[in-house]
């Protein structure tokens, strides 16, 4: 994939599209005061924690050295290093790592060092109470979607869904410019900077530009959520999606779900990030590709789609902030998603 049709500036992505047909926006907007943590400066701290999937010290000393090169003091949680089989530490061990961060108020933004599996395990035994009165960042992808959807559902409070310390670069003099890139996308939004990022036109794409609020995360989560506390309201929001090592039939059934539940009928829009599939077992061929699975799911509807977006299980991984206000505009030429 060639990296330079997916990262524009805030300005490049405005001044590339022509005229295009805005929708008229009859869905009102569900939650529209989300609250955003304080953007970090230079002495702040990020404290690591692995809530999920386990990981040594030595795998993240990399993003450590980056983000102190950025001005960031780093804490070291004590879930890195300790393994329990494939989790970071036992429930009771990421539980209270996790926790400590959240009421530790010179912390500042909370990173988890990996996805994997198992922040759902301790969801419903974490303590918010401080968190809602000192909102942090919290940055992560993949299993860390149940976070970012619990925070949207009870809390209103925007994160930051991106690349985690697994992601960084050995050695950043050697690194290709697309990891350079999209680690530099992490900083760029704790620091408060614009976004804005364009993927190439798509035939299967749906014109349109719209504003509101941008939630979302790995389909197999949000999928998973559906009806517990930590259920993702998508009602007039837009919503991104992304998945690795999924079969196309298992795509298919996460999206009638979605569907049945009501979360594709009253978007704003809809953002299709990268999607790693499996291919199918012989004798078994689903028939589908993931253009037709989603484009099934939607076709009564009217908002924008913009498909193959860089965000997801793939090198161009770009941050996003979920619970922040973005125009999305998809036009002949292509897509862009900015931060308002």
């Amino acid at each position: 994939m060639n990296r330079k049709y997916f990262l524009s500036s805030f300005i490049a992505a405005a001044t590339a599209f022509p005229a295009f047909k805005t929708l008229a926006n009859t869905v009102e907007s569900e939650n529209l005061s989300f609250k955003t943590p304080p953007y970090l400066k230079p002495g702040d701290t990020i404290a690591i924690t692995s809530p999920a999937g386990y990981i040594t010290l030595e795998q993240i000393q990399p993003s450590i050295l980056q983000m102190q090169s950025w001005g960031f003091n780093i804490k070291i949680g004590d879930t890195i290093g300790k393994r329990d089989f494939t989790y970071g530490g036992t429930d009771e061990e990421r539980l209270a790592d996790f926790q400590k961060m959240l009421d530790d108020l010179t912390i500042k933004a909370i990173m988890c060092a990996r996805g994997g599996y198992g922040f759902v395990r301790i969801i419903d035994k974490l303590d918010f109470s401080s968190f809602k009165k000192n909102p942090k960042w919290i940055i992560g992808f993949s299993d860390i979607t149940v976070l970012h959807c619990h925070l949207a559902k009870n809390y209103n409070i925007a994160s930051i869904h991106s690349k985690m310390c697994n992601s960084f670069p050995d050695d950043w003099s050697k690194a290709e410019p697309i990891q350079i890139e999209t680690i530099l996308s992490i900083k760029n939004a704790l620091i408060g900077e614009q976004m804005g990022y364009s993927a190439p036109t798509n035939s299967n794409n749906r014109l349109g530009k719209v504003d509101g609020i941008l939630v979302g995360g790995n389909l197999s989560i949000i999928e998973t959520l559906s009806g517990s506390d930590s259920d993702l309201d998508t009602k007039g929001k837009i919503l991104f999606i992304e998945d690795t090592g999924e079969y196309l039939y298992s795509i298919d059934r996460m999206l009638w779900n979605l569907k049945r539940s009501g979360k594709l009928k009253y978007l704003k829009g809809l953002i299709i990030g990268g999607f790693k599939v499996k291919p199918d077992d012989a004798g078994e061929e689903f028939g589908k590709t993931i253009y037709d699975i989603v484009i099934e799911k939607v076709k009564e509807y009217s908002y924008p789609i913009a498909f193959d977006f860089p965000v997801g299980h793939q090198r161009n991984n770009f941050a996003l902030k979920c619970g922040v206000n973005h125009t999305l505009i998809v036009n002949e030429t292509g897509s862009t998603l900015r931060t308002i």
